[in-house]
C-alpha cells in the first residue's frame, strides 16, 4: 500500500498506471508467500534449522512457488514490467526502494533458503531466470531515454546477476554483491535526482548536456558511482562482480550462462558510458542550461556518506565476509577478459552518439508492460 501511494505521488494517468502494476505484481508475490507459509504450517515448525534437518518436508512444487514469489519482488522475468514503471515515484523514494529495500527482499529470502534449493537440485531455474532478465534489461537500457529508467534497468540487470550467483550455489557471494550494489546504486539515484531537479525537472537524456562544466561535483560523484557499477578495478563493485565472473568461469556451467554473464558486463558498460556522455559531455541545450546549478549541501552530505564506502569498502568487506578454501586458477586470457571489456567499452566515449533506430520488441522489454497492463 505504501509503495502504491508513493508511486502515484505525482498525480497523473501514467503514475496511476505505474502504481497499480507495481502493487498488483507485488501482491502476486505476497499470495505466493502466504501459500508457502500456510503449507509450511503442516510441517509443524517455522525454524530454518528444522527444515535443514528434514529437507524432505519441502517438495519441489513448493520451492518453485517460493522462487516465483521471490521473482515478483525481484522483478525477474516474467514480472519485470513493474520496476521501470515504479520510476514514476519521487527520486529519493526510488533510491531507497530500488537499491536497498523492496527489490532486495526477494533475493534475501532466496539467500536464506539456498540450502533447500541446493538439496532439491532446482538451481538451474534461478540461472535461467537471471540470464534472460539480464539480456532484457541490458538491451532495453541501451535504447531508453529516461535517466531514472536507465538506472532502474541497471538494477534489474544486477539482480539478474545475483540470481545467476544463487543458481551457482553461492549465496554468500550473492549477498556480498547485494550489499555492494546498494551503495553505488543509491548514489546514482540521488545524483540523478539532483541533476533532474537542477535542470528544470527534465528526465529525458536529449534535454541534458554540458553537465561536466555546469555541475562539477555531481559529475565527479556520478562518474565514481558509474565506474563502480561497471566493475572498474579496486572500486567497490569490482570486488564482488569480478569474483562472481571468475567463479562462474571456473564452474561447470553451460556456455549460454557464461556468454550471458560476459555480454551483461559489456551491456552495463555501454549504457553507463552512454548516460555519462549524454548528461555531461554532449552539447548544451539552451532551455535547461539556464536553470543548471550544483546540488545543495544537504544532499551532498547524504551522498558523501555513501561515497567513501563505495570507493574503499569493497576490500574491507571482502576480507571480512569471504573465505575460499581453494584459490582461483584461470588462464591469463580468461583472467583479463573482464578488464579487456572495460577498456574496449571505454573507447565508445569517442564514438559518435548511439542513433540506431530502436526495435520496439527490445525497447519495450518484450512488450511485458503492455501484456501485464
Amino acid at each position: 500500500m505504501t509503495s502504491y501511494l508513493l508511486v502515484i505521488f505525482y498525480q497523473r494517468e501514467k503514475s496511476f498506471n505505474a502504481g497499480i502494476i507495481t502493487a498488483l505484481t507485488n501482491r502476486l508475490g505476497d499470495v505466493g508467500l502466504l501459500l508457502v507459509i500456510g503449507i509450511i504450517l503442516a510441517g509443524g515448525d517455522w525454524s530454518y534449522l528444522y527444515y535443514s534437518l528434514i529437507e524432505h518436508c519441502f517438495s519441489t512444487p513448493l520451492i518453485v512457488i517460493l522462487c516465483l514469489a521471490a521473482s515478483t519482488k525481484r522483478a525477474q522475468i516474467p514480472f519485470s514490467a513493474w520496476l521501470p514503471a515504479a520510476m514514476a515515484a519521487p527520486t529519493p523514494v526510488s533510491s531507497l526502494v530500488h537499491s536497498s529495500t523492496l527489490v532486495t527482499a526477494g533475493v534475501y529470502l532466496l539467500i536464506r533458503i539456498n540450502f533447500l534449493l541446493t538439496s532439491l537440485k532446482i538451481l538451474w531455474v534461478l540461472c535461467g531466470l537471471g540470464a534472460i532478465t539480464i539480456i532484457i534489461a541490458g538491451l532495453s537500457a541501451i535504447y531508453e531515454l529516461d535517466i531514472k529508467k536507465i538506472i532502474a534497468l541497471s538494477t534489474l540487470s544486477q539482480l539478474g546477476l545475483m540470481f545467476i550467483t544463487l543458481g551457482l550455489g553461492l549465496p554468500l557471494l550473492a549477498f556480498f554483491h547485494l550489499v555492494s550494489h546498494a551503495y553505488f546504486k543509491a548514489i546514482l539515484f540521488m545524483c540523478a535526482g539532483s541533476i533532474i531537479h537542477r535542470i528544470k525537472d527534465y528526465q529525458d537524456l536529449r534535454a541534458m548536456g554540458n553537465g561536466s562544466s555546469r555541475l562539477p561535483v555531481s559529475f565527479r560523484v556520478f562518474l565514481v558511482a558509474n565506474l563502480s557499477l561497471c566493475g572498474v578495478p579496486f572500486l567497490r563493485g569490482f570486488f564482488s562482480k569480478d569474483l562472481i565472473l571468475e567463479v562462474l568461469m571456473m564452474r561447470d556451467v553451460n556456455i549460454f550462462i557464461f556468454l550471458v554473464a560476459i555480454v551483461s558486463t559489456l551491456l552495463t558498460l555501454i549504457y553507463s558510458i552512454r548516460v555519462s556522455r549524454e548528461v555531461f559531455f554532449s552539447s548544451p541545450k539552451p532551455e535547461p542550461m539556464v536553470n543548471q546549478r550544483e546540488m545543495g549541501p544537504t544532499i551532498f552530505v547524504g551522498i558523501g556518506a555513501l561515497l567513501a564506502p563505495s570507493i574503499l569498502g569493497g576490500l574491507g568487506i571482502s576480507w571480512a565476509t569471504l573465505s575460499f578454501l581453494s584459490p582461483i586458477f584461470l588462464p591469463s586470457w580468461l583472467k583479463l577478459i573482464v578488464l579487456g571489456l572495460i577498456l574496449l567499452s571505454g573507447l565508445s566515449v569517442y564514438t559518435p552518439p548511439f542513433n540506431v533506430k530502436p526495435v520496439p520488441f527490445i525497447q519495450f522489454m518484450w512488450f511485458m508492460p503492455f501484456i501485464f497492463s
